[in-house]
């Protein structure tokens, strides 16, 4: 079914900051898709990221950042994050991956949003699809608030998740990082932009135009 990302964000009730977080992230792709020097799946990979993280309200924890909350409130989120846990269960990225199959996604998309997360920086990085790579280190790129340098994105994600399930071991932290970083060389190697190129300022233009996405 061919529907907006709009509607479908409405019909899996995501949160507005959620919401955001993913057309950032679909941006931040685009922005380097459109000056990558070798043809790239734009679609799948816009497509992925607009998707990544419906299933994340399952693990958020909704009183950190009390103005997201806004205007449905506490309660409703809470109850919506009650309705996505007894529907796909207590593991956000099972929840995804069954609400991706429930869209009809592509198995390459689906393919591109199981290799997100902070955990499978050193596959992509030794990976050969930049599909991956790309998707990895544009959801590194954005914060809560909007676009920041990966390796401030990096610190405000350890520090948000200190002490959780989601925490990174420290004997791991390390080798992440250092594959997140070769990552970026490995995409900006093959770009016409630098990493500083992409901010909240150039990436601007291309969110109303994600807001009328379709999924296919």
């Amino acid at each position: 079914m061919v529907r907006k990302i709009s509607e479908i964000y409405a019909e899996y009730k995501i949160m507005p900051n959620l919401q955001e977080h993913m057309l950032r992230v679909a941006a931040v792709a685009s922005l380097i898709c459109d000056n990558f020097n070798e043809p790239l799946p734009k679609e799948d990979i816009v497509t992925a990221c607009l998707l990544h993280d419906m299933g994340n309200i399952i693990k958020s924890n909704l009183e950190y950042f009390p103005k997201f909350l806004e205007p449905e409130g506490l309660e409703y989120w809470q109850n919506v994050k009650r309705e996505h846990a007894n529907k796909y269960g207590f593991d956000e990225h099972k929840a995804t991956a069954i609400i991706a199959g429930s869209i009809g996604l592509s198995n390459d998309i689906i393919k591109i949003i199981d290799n997100f997360g902070f955990s499978n920086a050193t596959k992509n990085e030794l990976g050969k699809l930049f599909s991956h790579k790309i998707c990895n280190y544009s959801d590194e790129r954005v914060g809560p608030y909007g676009v920041m340098p990966m390796e401030g994105r990096i610190l405000e994600g350890q520090k948000r998740y200190a002490g959780t399930k989601h925490s990174i071991a420290s004997g791991n932290f390390e080798s992440l990082t250092k594959s997140l970083r070769n990552i970026e060389k490995q995409i900006f190697s093959r770009c016409k932009i630098k990493p500083e190129d992409i901010t909240d300022e150039t990436i601007q233009p291309l969110l109303s135009e994600l807001r009328e996405f379709v999924v296919k």
